[in-house]
């Protein structure tokens, strides 16, 4: 029981600062409007670990590297976590375990970002119906563009309805699917 506690602790601490970070990072890359709470919040609260993890690990292409590579290595300390409180033993393969555990982090990440670029499509379309001049309208409108303009070069809009949204939201649902089995593939690989 103990152990369910804190690995559910873990998760959810952990997990919740994996997402800031991952927000964070995404932000950046999409060009997310700097000056609004939500950003300011995010860089309020992951700032303390980025500034350090800057000095050592550079940016790439104008990507801060920094804050996509502590958000993997939270996910991937929180499988380990997971893993040792289920009482695995990674003495007997350490090699293929940390290999594996590295992998699973880069899976946990991908799943995340669907489920993030999933949520702010969702509330996208939700505040377009309800509140479309709302102030979080701007960043979710520059967050979800990348995603929606594949599908809106390609679909006109059917009596005036934009159905970008359904579509992209039809491929994250495939590609959960497809994450969904290689973390099993994964899983399986640690025994």
């Amino acid at each position: 029981m103990t152990s369910e506690i804190l690995i559910f602790l873990i998760d959810t601490l952990l997990g919740l600062f994996s997402l800031a970070l991952l927000l964070r990072f995404y932000f950046q890359l999409l060009r997310v409007p700097y000056y609004n709470n939500i950003s300011q919040f995010l860089i309020a609260v992951t700032d303390f670990i980025v500034r350090p993890a800057r000095r050592i690990i550079p940016g790439w292409k104008g990507l801060d590297m920094s804050t996509l590579i502590l958000a993997w290595l939270l996910e991937c300390f929180i499988l380990i976590t997971f893993y040792f409180f289920q009482g695995h033993d990674f003495g007997t393969n350490i090699g293929t375990a940390v290999g594996v555990l590295g992998l699973l982090g880069i899976v946990e990440i991908i799943k995340i970002t669907l489920y993030i670029v999933l949520v702010m499509i969702i509330a996208q379309a939700i505040i377009s119906w309800v509140n479309p001049y709302s102030p979080i309208a701007p960043l979710l409108n520059t967050f979800t563009q990348p995603f929606l303009a594949v599908f809106r070069r390609r679909i006109p809009p059917i009596a005036n309805v934009d159905l970008s949204p359904l579509f992209v939201l039809i491929v994250i649902q495939l590609l959960l699917m497809i994450v969904a089995g290689v973390k099993m593939e994964f899983r399986a690989m640690l025994g």
